[in-house]
């Protein structure tokens, strides 16, 4: 039993970052998407509610989950993305399905000749800016310099 101990301790040890790795995320509304046509060197907006399909040039791109950091709304935001190709052989197919990062989009991108497409942020629901249990911040003035640093000019 105790040469078997170790073992276990070290494999407890090494999963216990991974569980503090996880954040609370929350459902988004939708999704803004940055869309980057390669050739011309356009680059557009679109913005799509969960479930909703539209267009980046021949790409059809469906939003299937918009989740963002409980903690942090504006910091990041986790898209699950469908895309699929008008022009491909078969455009039934999609040539990309999977999470997209904001703050990390090269982690998991669309591989296309033509267009890149990456998440910007979710559309968060009303009130999801602040947290919900920090307390109202007053604005206070900041205090006024005295002395020497007051009349020392600003570099």
């Amino acid at each position: 039993m105790p040469r078997f101990a170790l073992p276990l301790l070290i494999a407890l040890s090494l999963a216990a970052p991974a569980a503090q790795a996880q954040e609370d995320v929350g459902p988004g509304l939708g999704a803004m998407l940055r869309g980057l046509d390669k050739i011309n060197a356009q680059s557009s907006d679109l913005e799509l509610a969960t479930g909703e399909t539209g267009l980046i040039g021949s790409l059809s791109v469906t939003l299937d989950d918009c989740r963002y950091p409980l903690d942090n709304p504006a910091g990041d935001a986790f898209a699950y993305l469908t895309i699929r190709d008008s022009r491909a052989d078969d455009p039934s197919r999609p040539i990309f399905e999977g999470w997209m990062m904001a703050s990390s989009p090269a982690l998991n991108a669309l591989d296309h000749f033509r267009y890149d497409i990456w998440v910007l942020n979710c559309v968060l629901p009303e009130g999801a800016m602040l947290p919900q249990d920090a307390p109202a911040e007053a604005e206070e003035p900041l205090p006024e310099a005295q002395g020497e640093e007051a009349d020392r000019p600003v570099d």
